[in-house]
């Protein structure tokens, strides 16, 4: 059954005479389904509603919190790359004393074999020393590569700083909104000085307390008689 059947269901009667055989079973399926869907207005906007206002979830004091502390971490981090950074280049320097080290002792140990061919232990350690060599500056290559991705990392973590900003410029936003506001709803009268404003009004329901239309008369005569 379409929801017209059912309007005119309701309304008790309808133009075609068709429609007015229709099943009762029918139409208790109809309003069955139409009850279920039915929305809770008050729920649905209960979950829409923002969270309640509390010391932890204030925005510029979060928003504060938020850009102190990484810029905290970002200091730290920064540091700690530099540090590494350090040990790369003392790895580099030493590195490179071992290796003139070893290729002086390659050479002696070539000059060595080279005069007494029948003594193979000079061979070895001269080919020992070659392959020691090989391996200290494929060490001190890859040490300059972790210095490289290090430079991109701190590269990389200016962009941190650019969000920082970014978010300290919002949060300057918000309070000058805040300034402007509390200007705009400001007044020159305290509080204590104000009339109280009334609890009830004709039209509020449920209330033993409404002045009544008769009060209200006898209130303005009083004045017109002062």
């Amino acid at each position: 059954m379409t929801q017209e059947e059912l309007d005119a269901l309701m309304d008790g009667g309808f133009e075609d005479e068709e429609l007015a055989t229709v099943d009762e079973e029918e139409v208790e399926i109809v309003k069955k389904n139409i009850e279920e869907e039915v929305v809770d207005i008050d729920e649905c906007l209960e979950d829409s509603l923002p969270p309640k206002a509390t010391e932890d979830n204030k925005i510029v004091n979060q928003l504060d919190h938020v850009t102190q502390d990484s810029e905290k971490k970002a200091t730290e981090i920064f540091d700690r790359l530099d540090g590494i950074s350090e040990y790369i280049a003392t790895v580099e320097e030493e590195s490179s004393s071992v290796i003139s080290l070893l290729e002086e002792n390659s050479a002696l140990f070539e000059k060595l074999s080279f005069n007494f061919e029948e003594v193979e232990t000079f061979k070895t350690f001269h080919y020992k020393n070659k392959e020691a060599i090989t391996t200290i500056e494929d060490v001190v290559e890859k040490s300059r590569l972790s210095s490289d991705e290090i430079m991109m990392i701190m590269d990389t973590m200016q962009y941190q700083d650019i969000h920082r900003q970014k978010i300290e410029r919002v949060v300057n936003v918000m309070r000058s909104l805040l300034k402007y506001m509390n200007t705009l709803f400001g007044s020159d009268i305290k509080d204590e000085e104000r009339v109280s404003s009334a609890q009830h009004i004709i039209g509020d329901q449920d209330s033993g307390e409404v002045v009544s239309a008769e009060e209200i008369e006898a209130l303005l005569e009083s004045f017109g008689k002062k």
